[in-house]
């Protein structure tokens, strides 16, 4: 049974994150906010600290790349999985583009904790990477990947062509996930991950998107024109179960899903706090003894909104507690992604509204947060991609019947 506590054990690390927001994170996000596809240098002097932290504990830090169950731990297990969406949530409390940017955390990290073999492991484990995936004619639908894969028998290397587009810190990160067909006439059950150093001549940077929020961190397009990797650098087994389908790629998400939905939590919080802050200056008193009715309009929709919030913070944590203990959690997942990524859209812009001139102008980040918020029902697959798998799930239907 899940505690709907926070594990006392990390209690230090949301401390520690909760310090890493307020006195690094917000005193520079209006900074990088405006000065999109500028680097944040100051995320260096992090990225040292955590990696001396993490030497004397792997779940040390403030994480975006999920973790790894222990096989050999029995018994309930507050593991990687947590730890990490609860630094994930304390660090978006601070600022969400900064953690999307984080050096050595990009999500394609979770790909490779969630299926590299150890060897891949030693050779990108510390490596920053980021994840491949949407082309310019696909959204959310991952089976209608047509980036190719073809390997080469003489050369023993993997040979990539396609073009990607909206990836994550694409420009800043050491080696990139990318999402390719071996054999495009076996469908989606052909649908490999590979691992391409960013350094590889065969991944063109094709340019720099311009975005609506997350300006701090960089979302690249790029082409893939004969590229030439490894055999070695395929994630999992080399071959294609077409009764299976893609599962195995798809596993990726069973550990970004519930981190996607932990920035929403992250972005959320932050919006309340400030927003209660806010509406206590000016006056408007909120009383947690009395029914919202019998408060007035902005307190009552403060209550609504709180209460919205902790169903989709707890929704998370269920999702994060069964991937440590090694539960099925694909269906929780996306109920966690759906629920956080809607909830802190709408927490984010009735913020906003509550606070009235002070809640849209740049003196408060409460506008800031608004607009990144929206990404967060966006990628990782949309809120309405969500919904879909859990209508199959509990219809029994397959993505067949079910569009």
């Amino acid at each position: 049974m899940i505690n709907l506590e926070n594990p006392k054990k990390f209690q230090g690390l949301v401390d520690m994150t909760r310090q890493v927001s307020t006195e690094m994170f917000r005193p520079i996000s209006r900074k990088y906010d405006r000065a999109e596809h500028t680097y944040p240098k100051e995320l260096d002097t992090l990225r040292a600290l955590l990696e001396g932290m993490n030497e004397g504990d792997p779940s040390g830090g403030v994480s975006a790349s999920g973790g790894r169950s222990n096989k050999q731990q029995t018994g309930n297990v507050n593991g990687g999985n947590i730890s990490t969406v609860l630094s994930v949530a304390e660090a978006c409390w601070g600022d969400t583009s900064f953690v999307l940017t984080m050096p050595g955390q990009g999500l394609g990290n979770a790909a490779i904790a969630a299926v590299a073999d150890d060897e891949q492991m030693a050779r990108f484990g510390d490596k920053w990477a980021s994840m491949a995936i949407t082309e310019p004619h696909f959204g959310s639908d991952s089976a209608a990947v047509k980036t190719t894969a073809i390997l080469d028998e003489e050369t023993g290397e993997y040979v990539l062509n396609g073009t990607k587009i909206f990836v994550t810190s694409g420009e800043r990160c050491d080696v990139v996930v990318v999402w390719a067909s071996v054999d495009p006439s076996l469908g989606r059950a052909a649908i490999k991950s590979f691992i391409v150093p960013r350094d590889n001549p065969g991944l063109e940077l094709v340019r720099l998107e311009h975005k609506l929020g997350i300006r701090g961190s960089d979302t690249a397009q790029f082409a893939l024109v004969d590229c030439r990797i490894p055999k070695e650098n395929l994630l999992g087994t080399p071959e294609v179960e077409v009764k299976k389908g893609f599962a195995g790629v798809m596993q990726t998400f069973d550990n970004t899903r519930p981190m996607v939905a932990a920035m929403a939590v992250g972005v959320a919080k932050a919006s309340l706090e400030r927003t209660f802050e806010l509406l206590k200056e000016a006056g408007v008193e909120i009383d947690y003894d009395k029914p919202a009715h019998l408060q007035i309009g902005a307190a009552a929709e403060l209550l609504r909104l709180e209460s919205d919030y902790e169903a989709f913070r707890l929704l998370t944590l269920e999702a994060a507690w069964m991937a440590d203990n090694r539960k099925p959690n694909s269906v929780n997942a996306s109920m966690a992604k759906a629920k956080a990524g809607r909830g802190a859209t709408e927490i984010a812009l009735k913020c906003v509204e509550l606070c009235g001139a002070a809640g849209y102008g740049e003196d408060e980040l409460l506008e800031k947060w608004a607009r990144d918020a929206k990404i967060l029902d966006i990628f990782e697959g949309t809120q309405q991609i969500q919904l879909l798998i859990i209508a199959r799930n509990l219809l029994g239907k397959s993505s067949a019947e079910l569009k």
